[in-house]
């Protein structure tokens, strides 16, 4: 008997942070790069008075929040699209954009998401290599053909928390044709304090050929929500448009989005939280050789090739002290854990554990 058979697929499947290790109680994640604080007490507000409105679709093109943000950011409304996540964004963009065939270049600890769905479209996947976790302009060039139609770029990168310069990043729009894409993935821009970066949206929106991504799951505190958007010309938004799902933002996402991105104070009190932490932590993690990149988002890849157990040990070892840790198993970086910056109970407790563990 014949059944129904759906297509073959051969993409990997994205393996989020685990929330729960063996049967360890009371676990503290710090595995998702999720925020520390949490949402925005308005925020939270909005939750509670929308609850009672979620028998109603929501707009079908979240055109409140796309008006707050063109507000917020000085960008025009309707150049602004809305998605369950940033991942719904690349969905889409790879969807507008590729065919079989066609090309797209990304670099080799990327963010996996990017890679993903370019091969659930079709395309073929270059990976770009890396120098000392950096995306490199010259190995991505290498990398263009005829065939290219997208390069995606995380700045900073998740998760080995390099980034590129504003030059460098001016560079490669520069050097690549103007009939590439550039998708810059900016989730993680609020948390950059380096003086030699600029964000993805303050450089390019006024470019046609550049896509910028932003996400409400990091210094906002919305993961559980989902919700992103990306800026481009009105040309490539538009044709988004036409194949977004309608209603693809839920109706409490878009209440308590609003309230948190005009909350400039509890976001600005996020950030220096993550800022004092990131050199605390940095500081200990660089006294007990344990090597990893300078503070650039909320997010530490630690590499144990100096120190005295690796990192499948550090891994268990924490564990047992109830702190979940990223494994970069999917990303094939060896000896490598990635640790989330938490609230300061979380970062105190790591702080004494590791410190007990690598003594």
């Amino acid at each position: 008997m014949a059944f129904p058979k759906p297509r073959n697929i051969n993409v990997e499947r994205y393996v989020g942070g685990l929330s729960k290790f063996k049967r360890i109680d009371n676990s503290i994640k710090l595995s998702a790069n999720e925020s520390a604080l949490g949402p925005s007490p308005k925020a939270i507000k909005a939750f509670k008075r929308d609850k009672n409105k979620i028998l109603k679709y929501p707009e079908s093109d979240s055109n409140s929040l796309r008006d707050v943000i063109a507000k917020k950011f000085n960008i025009q409304s309707n150049r602004i699209i809305c998605g369950a996540g940033s991942d719904q964004i690349f969905d889409l963009v790879c969807k507008s954009f590729l065919q079989k065939g066609d090309e797209v270049v990304v670099t080799e600890f990327g963010f996996i998401m990017h890679k993903i769905y370019a091969s659930i479209h079709g395309a073929k996947v270059l990976i770009a290599k890396e120098n000392k976790y950096k995306a490199s302009i010259s190995e991505i060039l290498k990398k263009i053909t005829y065939k290219t139609k997208i390069v995606f770029i995380a700045n900073p990168n998740n998760p080995t928390g390099t980034y590129l310069s504003k030059k460098e990043m001016l560079t490669l729009r520069k050097k690549l044709r103007s009939n590439i894409l550039l998708v810059v993935d900016d989730a993680y821009f609020e948390f950059m304090k380096k003086n030699d970066f600029t964000s993805g949206l303050d450089l390019f929106k006024n470019k046609p050929n550049v896509l910028i991504t932003r996400t409400f799951s990091k210094i906002y505190g919305l993961a559980g929500l989902r919700l992103g958007w990306g800026y481009s010309s009105k040309k490539i938004i538009d044709s988004m448009y036409q194949i977004k799902p309608p209603f693809n933002v839920n109706r409490v996402a878009l209440a308590v989005s609003i309230e948190a991105i005009k909350d400039n104070k509890w976001t600005k009190r996020a950030i220096k939280h993550n800022t004092l932490w990131a050199k605390k932590i940095f500081s200990v993690l660089k006294k007990n050789n344990v090597e990893s990149n300078q503070p650039t988002a909320n997010f530490f890849l630690m590499n144990f090739k100096k120190a005295k157990i690796n990192s499948d040990e550090v891994f268990s070892k924490l564990a047992n002290k109830r702190l979940i840790l990223r494994k970069m198993t999917q990303y094939k970086i060896p000896n490598s854990l990635r640790l989330t910056i938490g609230d300061k109970k979380a970062n105190e407790h790591f702080i004494k554990s590791i410190e007990s563990i690598l003594k």
